[in-house]
């Protein structure tokens, strides 16, 4: 077993770039598992950023200055910003504050409906069981009550440091716009010389990590978009609100559809009843979903994905688990950034052979 271990280890980390890369990834993962609540602004500004070079390098083709690009970016960007906070935000509040009023009615008259399924299907289901179900339901509610009430407060605390995040994120997005060859040469610098498949996984991910991010806020735009517009037509209440929620509910893959679809379906069977329309609600949205899923998605992220699903869903809970809503986010980018990884070693493997052979 040992001369085994030690087999592999010489085959994968006998050239000093691959135990240059090890270190790095080594290094890179313990700073975000000890230190990430302190970089979270870092990780941010950098999401953005890699969000805005995209219009920036355009208008640098136009024959715009990198200053003046950067500049025109982020004032168009934080315009946008407050546009959306002005105009979206007061109606999605709005919205949220009657349903949270509304939702002890819904889940007495979700109770009473599961209290008479008994009467209409005794021979699948018992009064037991449903008293079973609906107590679960009941406690889960409280405890859900309680988690927000205590994130509130606790959120109180956090008030002052939000406000330093809504100033130095700008801040750290326009320089990083900026000076972003300045910084990458800094970065190069920094790192050894012996940087030969760290250069290989960064240019393999630089692209897919940008596609991505700009793909995942155009899909949230256009599913939560089209969505608002279609519970509107259907006269489903909350159709801002819910709206909104399903086009979020695509930055955790598969979960988020399968979450977000319990609300939708509340909201439409307290106001339809199990009626024709609440059917035709329920239609909609599996269509809208089967569209982000086999025609949107392939279609933003033919670049960027290449996984098998297994992997995106393992990820998604490895990273989840890790750093929460970023380690969600970023699963897909972090999946391929394994597989990356497991390209140059391999790859390595196979120039080694090479050597040796020549």
């Amino acid at each position: 077993m040992f001369e085994f271990v030690k087999a592999w280890y010489t085959r994968k980390f006998s050239d000093p770039h691959s135990v240059t890369l090890l270190f790095l990834l080594i290094f890179s993962v313990g700073l975000l598992y000890f230190f990430g609540e302190f970089v979270i602004p870092v990780l941010v500004a950098l999401v953005i950023a890699y969000l805005l070079d995209w219009p920036v390098t355009k208008l640098e083709v136009l024959g715009l200055k990198r200053l003046l690009s950067s500049t025109l970016v982020m004032v168009g960007f934080v315009g946008l910003v407050l546009a959306i906070a002005v105009g979206i935000v007061p109606t999605l509040w709005k919205q949220l504050s009657n349903l949270v009023q509304e939702a002890p009615s819904m889940v007495e008259q979700g109770k009473y409906w599961l209290l008479h399924l008994p009467e209409s299907y005794p021979t699948l289901i018992t009064i037991e069981q449903v008293k079973i179900v609906v107590n679960t339901v009941e406690n889960k509610v409280i405890e859900f009550g309680q988690m927000l009430l205590s994130l509130s407060l606790t959120s109180l605390k956090d008030v002052i440091a939000w406000l330093i995040y809504l100033i130095l994120v700008p801040l750290l997005v326009f320089f990083m716009l900026k000076d972003k060859r300045q910084l990458t040469k800094g970065i190069a610098q920094v790192l050894p010389q012996q940087r030969r498949l760290i250069s290989q996984v960064w240019h393999e991910m630089d692209q897919q990590i940008m596609n991505y991010i700009r793909g995942k806020v155009f899909e949230i735009v256009i599913v939560g978009v089209s969505t608002v517009v279609a519970f509107s037509i259907l006269e489903l209440r909350y159709a801002a609100l819910l709206g909104t929620l399903v086009g979020l509910s695509v930055l955790i893959p598969f979960v988020g559809a399968a979450l977000v679809t319990i609300p939708v379906a509340a909201v439409a069977m307290f106001q339809f009843g199990v009626e024709a329309q609440f059917w035709t609600v329920l239609i909609v949205y599996g269509i809208i979903q089967a569209l982000d899923g086999n025609v949107l998605v392939p279609l933003l992220f033919s670049e960027a994905v290449d996984l098998n699903p297994v992997y995106i869903i393992v990820a998604v809970l490895f990273f989840g688990g890790l750093w929460g809503f970023w380690g969600v986010f970023f699963a897909i980018p972090l999946a391929s950034l394994v597989k990356a990884l497991f390209n140059a070693w391999s790859g390595q493997r196979e120039n080694n052979i090479d050597e040796v052979t020549g």
